[in-house]
């Protein structure tokens, strides 16, 4: 366990898990340590890493005592390693950043400006998609309110773009009863809340992978109607309904992405 105990004033806890993550992680962490909101902690949990990640993280980090860094005992998964950064956080606002993802330099600023003068406490933000080599790939927009039901026919959160406000809602933990378990979170914490408030400008950078788009989309989707029926527990009528608007989307955003933004911002 690196840099816990020592005193911070952290207003945000970024919560990163972290496997085999040594190729990202530099820009992962430049992308934090360059915000220009600065009242931050980042809390990088290693999830049994194999390749050097963590004795890179650590060298990385050695003179930045706003980040954290601990290792899990046994390799648990995204879910398990978030939620042990979340047990931890000490910052009001909770904000998630992958380990291969980047975000913009103004981003906590920006989105916690708008949340604070609005009262929010649950925000997201549209995002850009980027190739292992950071070559842009096109850009995701997002609907200016989400609520429960909406949320269940489209994931529109991108987890990079994630933040809640412990002080109104308080901390929310993953489940690991399904592999959707961000999308699971969302709705979660908008049974509590009406709406999930979207910022339709860009503040980070996902990074996608040529080599599993193709299978990850088949996953996304059974494991989908899984949630619906097993996790959420909604009725078929109910389950049909909701994924047939999810694969709607689906095929919008990969065939007619401009089509997609558009019905997004209209919901």
């Amino acid at each position: 366990m690196k840099n816990f105990g020592k005193q911070h004033s952290a207003v945000v806890s970024i919560i990163t898990p972290s496997y085999n993550s040594s190729k990202f992680i530099s820009e992962t962490i430049n992308s934090v340590v360059s915000q220009t909101f600065t009242c931050w902690e980042m809390i990088i949990v290693d999830d049994c890493s194999i390749d050097g990640s963590f004795d890179k993280i650590s060298e990385l980090i050695e003179s930045e005592p706003r980040i954290k860094l601990i290792s899990l005992d046994i390799n648990s998964g995204a879910a398990t390693a978030r939620n042990k950064a979340i047990e931890l956080a000490v910052g009001r606002y909770i904000a998630f950043l992958d380990s291969d993802d980047l975000w913009y330099p103004n981003k906590l600023e920006y989105q916690l400006s708008f949340m604070k003068e609005n009262n929010i406490a649950f925000c997201y933000s549209a995002y850009e998609k980027v190739d292992e080599n950071g070559n842009f790939i096109g850009s995701m927009g997002v609907p200016e309110k989400s609520s429960y039901r909406d949320m269940l026919k489209t994931c529109y959160v991108g987890c990079l773009t994630a933040i809640y406000d412990t002080e109104k809602i308080g901390k929310f933990y993953m489940p690991s009863s399904t592999k959707r378990e961000d999308f699971a979170t969302w709705i979660n914490i908008l049974k509590k809340i009406d709406y999930a408030y979207g910022l339709n400008e860009v503040l980070a950078k996902y990074r996608v992978y040529s080599a599993q788009i193709s299978a990850s989309k088949v996953k996304m989707a059974k494991e989908t109607w899984r949630f619906y029926r097993e996790v959420e527990r909604l009725g078929l009528f109910s389950s049909l309904y909701y994924f047939s608007h999810y694969a709607l989307r689906g095929v919008l955003r990969a065939k007619f992405p401009s089509a997609a933004r558009f019905l997004g911002v209209l919901q």
